[in-house]
């Protein structure tokens, strides 16, 4: 799957605080330091995690098996770096919640179950999960051009990261350094370039793309995926070169765009600076603005 979408699924949201999550063992893990947080309404992470402390060895003294059910598991630290964090299933934040004084204790029970009850809806119907996430870029003040765009892009990546798993690719690793080549050859820079040239740090650089920097995204990956299959690529190796040229048809269409429009594709512009609606609604105003005074 897509390395940016896993990221916005490892996230969540309870009362505009953001719950780290990842999928492990067919079920949701949630990092316990951010549910303690949450629940001591404590946004110094030091302080939320000297209190998990406490409360974990105070748990293991009572014999509660809610800490030895913990898993150490990777996911995004504040650093922007994967880091192992205790995480626990639904079952066992129920008994962490009722180990915390705190007035968000219920509203955060019922929370979880919702996200438990949607997540089994979502296995047994897939569109439900991508109803759900296009109404929240909807909330967000995404267009419904963008998210159809957006959407598709992630059906693609879905697409190359099961053809990467047939041809012996199994490493995020792996999947990072391919990616990191079709983004390359693509746009002349990596992910963590085009961060930086955005301006961003830890954001999902693609839901801060506009509409060509989305379409060519998807061409440079729709292409690795069509040259693998032809080639039969089998390997790192082998698929590291595929996603060069996958990622060269892309970068050649891109430059040929420009070249033509005079306009460059890559462009430091993000979400958060500018909404994507109001940066339509600006392109629109810029255009009337030039034809009324020619």
């Amino acid at each position: 799957m897509d390395e940016e979408a896993n990221k916005d699924k490892s996230l969540i949201i309870f009362q505009d605080k953001k719950i780290r999550r990842v999928w492990y063992s067919n079920e949701w893990y949630f990092a316990t330091i951010d549910i303690v947080a949450v629940l001591t309404e404590q946004e110094d992470y030091q302080k939320a995690r000297k209190y998990w402390n406490k409360l974990s060895q105070r748990l293991r003294e009572e014999g509660s098996e809610v800490v030895t059910n913990c898993h150490r598991l990777k996911l995004l630290a504040e650093d922007g770096k994967l880091r192992k964090t205790d995480c626990a299933n639904i079952k066992s934040i129920f008994r962490i919640i009722q180990s915390i004084p705190s007035k968000n204790a219920e509203p955060f029970k019922q929370w979880l179950a919702q996200v438990g009850y949607e997540r089994v809806e979502e296995i047994k119907n897939p569109e439900l999960a991508q109803k759900r996430m296009k109404e929240i870029y909807k909330a967000k003040g995404y267009s419904d051009d963008w998210i159809e765009k957006r959407v598709r892009g992630i059906a693609i990546r879905d697409e190359l990261t099961d053809e990467w798993k047939k041809r012996n690719i199994n490493e995020n690793k792996e999947y990072a350094i391919l990616t990191a080549e079709i983004s390359k050859a693509t746009f002349g820079m990596t992910p963590s370039e085009y961060l930086t040239f955005k301006g961003l740090k830890r954001e999902n650089l693609r839901d801060h793309m506009d509409d060509l920097e989305l379409i060519f995204t998807m061409l440079g990956e729709a292409s690795t995926i069509r040259i693998a299959r032809n080639k039969d690529a089998k390997g790192f190796v082998k698929n590291k070169e595929v996603a060069l040229e996958g990622g060269k048809v892309a970068g050649v269409a891109r430059e040929e765009l420009e070249k033509r429009s005079g306009q460059s594709v890559v462009n430091p512009e993000n979400y958060l600076d500018v909404p994507e609606k109001e940066r339509r609604m600006r392109l629109k105003k810029d255009k009337s603005q030039i034809i009324s005074s020619s």
